[in-house]
């Protein structure tokens, strides 16, 4: 009994320090102002027509984007609510701490530093089986209903996510190229360094299925 709790007590505390990471690598990224991942494009252009803070943004299209799993019929998991709210509410903490950066001496090593430290956020909380984020469910959910491939799918829509992210203002740049680029195969690094072992024999707790199939992103 003790094992089984110790492993879920490990597994819950790499979720939430994943997400609490993402949400602070995130606010590095603004604060670098050399470019966004993705969806964070998409929430800064958002954020500056609703007047909302960018984390409040993050959470209402997070749970937007997880209403659109109804009609797919994908089931939610702890994770993916905490994924839709602690980022939101850990990014927006961080940016009223993190100064705005000035000079490249001090943007591009917060920016590669933030990178860095996303990909281990994503790695971590991944691993830690509790369900994919919003924007991953609906990436699956898409591709199970369509048959066409994650990788179109995820292409397609991030495309689309940045575009209309910088139409509306949100900041495209060489970080939002480099956090292409590399996220993937750091995220798949750190789900490696951040492997939960399986479950001990006749353990109640039930993994979200294996994490090297999830596409990484939050």
């Amino acid at each position: 009994m003790f094992s089984n709790g110790h492993h879920l007590v490990r597994r819950l505390v790499q979720l939430y320090a994943g997400l609490a990471l993402y949400g602070i690598s995130s606010a590095m990224l603004v604060r670098s102002g050399l470019g966004l991942e993705p969806w964070n494009v998409l929430h800064q252009g958002l954020a500056a027509h609703t007047g909302l803070s960018i984390g409040t943004v993050l959470i209402i299209v997070g749970v937007i984007v997880l209403l659109t799993w109804i009609p797919m019929r994908q089931r939610p998991g702890l994770g993916t609510v905490s994924n839709v709210i602690v980022i939101g509410i850990v990014m927006d903490g961080a940016l009223a701490v993190i100064p705005e950066a000035h000079g490249l001496s001090v943007r591009v090593p917060m920016l590669v530093a933030g990178i860095v430290l996303n990909g281990a956020a994503t790695g971590s909380y991944i691993a830690a089986r509790f369900g994919p984020g919003p924007r991953d469910g609906l990436m699956t959910g898409l591709h199970r209903r369509t048959g066409h491939s994650i990788r179109m799918i995820r292409t397609a829509v991030e495309i689309s996510v940045v575009a209309t992210g910088f139409l509306l203002g949100g900041t495209v740049g060489v970080g939002t190229l480099l956090y292409a680029l590399s996220i993937g195969p750091l995220a798949q690094f750190f789900l490696r360094v951040f492997d939960v072992p399986a479950a001990p024999a006749g353990s109640t707790i039930v993994a979200a299925g294996s994490p090297r199939g999830a596409i990484l992103r939050p």
